[in-house]
């Protein structure tokens, strides 16, 4: 409980504060339930965007070794550098309660044909392909998972200010509150009694000089 005096402006005060500490709460908890509905779901997305990913580097994997047994590894060797693919990353940002969560865009520039189409199989072109969805999908797992990381620290600290706030801030204004209001009743019921003491008084004085 605060130690302050027991007087009128101290206890619309001390209210005033109570109240815009509910409010705080309110909107705290209101934060930490839309924090946890995200993370929940980024959480989802994550686990999926991981099975995803692995499965697409499972097939790119697979097409390359379908191209090796047929044309072999030195001549997949030059082929590969033959590939003039050009890749870069946009990172930007969107925000969940005030948190910034990364955006990542991976684009490809490339200069085609990068070797004859007459004489490589399809799994040369597919395993190109599925690499590049596997770059792509690791730059949007990268993404999810920093997101879960800072989502998850925003949450642990709005947690500790909703539990200050429920268990230690509220009660002890509204322990604050009573403290006056009772002192300030008290104080009043005395005056009562007081003026009422006087006024016996003033009365019994009057009659006895009549």
């Amino acid at each position: 409980m605060k130690k302050i005096a027991p007087t009128k402006s101290n206890l619309m005060k001390t209210r005033d504060e109570l109240k815009f500490a509910k409010l705080g709460f309110d909107l705290l908890d209101q934060k930490r339930s839309i924090l946890v509905s995200e993370l929940v779901n980024l959480t989802e997305r994550a686990e999926t965007q991981q099975r995803a990913l692995e499965n697409t580097l499972a097939e790119a994997y697979k097409s390359l070794e379908n191209a090796v047994l047929r044309m072999g590894k030195l001549k997949i060797h030059s082929l590969s550098a033959a590939v003039n693919i050009e890749s870069s990353i946009k990172l930007s940002s969107r925000k969940v309660m005030g948190v910034g969560l990364p955006v990542v865009n991976t684009d490809f520039h490339e200069k085609a044909p990068y070797f004859s189409m007459t004489d490589t199989p399809f799994y040369i072109d597919e395993a190109v392909s599925r690499f590049k969805t596997a770059v792509e999908s690791m730059g949007e797992f990268a993404e999810i998972k920093i997101s879960i990381m800072r989502l998850a620290r925003e949450v642990k600290k709005t947690i500790r200010k909703v539990n200050a706030l429920e268990k230690i801030a509220i009660p002890d204004l509204e322990e604050t509150v009573r403290h006056i209001a009772n002192r300030l009743e008290e104080a009043e019921r005395e005056n009562l009694i007081l003026m009422k003491t006087i006024k016996e008084r003033l009365e019994k004085a009057s009659e006895e000089e009549e």
